[in-house]
């Protein structure tokens, strides 16, 4: 068995991926349409030129554009539906979405429009194809605290849908400090944390979503290689750093996939797994971003197996869950 198929082959969990950045042109087409929603590309081609980043903020503004177009709760459900079939195809077991409540709420739309539709697409998941879940709502960073305050608010009718709560989009400027009372009240509430940090930021943010927000784990945190003492903690603690290589790759966060720190994440025992991220965006859904890698770093089957098992170990499933699938005799 070659590396590739060993790569298929493997239970994987995927623990970075924004819902709303697995919009593929083709149904972002077909729901405008639905919709009667005049979208300004002419063509499935022409979004995918579009698809070309020089920094963060690049794609996050077209990745607001492209959300526009979500309307109903059944276009959540596609929306979703889309990225779940993928994920069975690429034997994903497990996954943990993020959703961006605000990109929608301040379009009008009622937070049980979007949460509804996910959470269906969700239910049928599992019961249809087997495939786990949990869903994580992000409040977006470059937001007020406010504003935050407000969505954490509406979300709590819908507290058994949501395992936790995030901070994404544009990080540099936008420390996670800012948001410490939000996370504080979010925690009260039975919300489990998470943060990005560390992507385009300095080591500094993620000391803070340590430290202020108490988050279980680290979205990216490439930049924690920057600072010994950090690494250190992170590997005593165990954290988990959801990395995305071809993400890392498409904004510039590293030069080309050789460069890509995870191999010596992994020889410093840090709880490092691989993720998506964006994947309509950034060139690849899970499995693509295990291969390109294990062929840009010439990884072995040793460490594919440790980064498959390191994603179930990182994962909000129980602990019964976890054994279950770390004694999977394909690792």
């Amino acid at each position: 068995m070659n590396i590739e198929q060993y790569i298929q082959r493997i239970p994987k969990a995927e623990l970075h991926i924004h819902i709303e950045g697995s919009f593929e042109p083709e149904l972002m087409f077909q729901i405008a349409k639905r919709n009667q929603i005049d979208i300004k590309y002419k063509s499935v081609e022409e979004v995918k030129a579009a698809y070309k980043f020089g920094n963060l903020q690049d794609f996050l503004d077209i990745y607001y554009a492209g959300a526009g177009v979500l309307q109903k709760e059944q276009d959540f459900y596609d929306l979703t539906w889309a990225y779940i079939e993928r994920a069975k195809a690429e034997n994903v077991v497990h996954t943990e979405l993020f959703f961006d409540p605000q990109t929608h709420t301040n379009r009008g739309l009622a937070f049980e429009t979007v949460i509804n539709g996910i959470d269906r697409a969700l239910c049928d998941a599992k019961e249809k194809l087997g495939i786990s879940s949990k869903l994580i709502m992000c409040f977006l960073r470059h937001l007020s605290e406010e504003a935050a305050f407000e969505t954490l608010a509406q979300s709590l009718p819908f507290k058994n849908k949501i395992i936790a709560v995030g901070l994404d989009s544009s990080e540099l400027g936008f420390p996670p400090e800012k948001f410490e009372r939000v996370f504080a009240k979010a925690r009260q509430e039975g919300f489990l944390t998470v943060a990005h940090a560390g992507e385009e930021g300095p080591a500094q943010y993620i000391w803070q979503a340590l430290d202020l927000l108490k988050v279980s784990r680290i979205d990216h945190g490439n930049n924690c290689l920057t600072d010994k003492k950090l690494v250190k903690r992170l590997v005593e603690e165990q954290i988990p750093l959801t990395v995305c290589p071809l993400s890392n790759l498409s904004l510039r966060v590293v030069k080309d996939l050789k460069l890509h720190p995870i191999k010596q994440m992994l020889a410093k025992n840090l709880m490092v797994t691989i993720n998506s991220d964006d994947p309509a965006y950034f060139g690849g859904y899970l499995l693509q971003n295990y291969l390109q890698l294990a062929k840009a770093l010439n990884l072995t089957t040793d460490e594919i197996s440790l980064l498959a098992q390191n994603s179930i170990k990182a994962s909000f499933l129980s602990s019964h869950e976890k054994a279950q699938w770390l004694s999977n005799s394909e690792f």
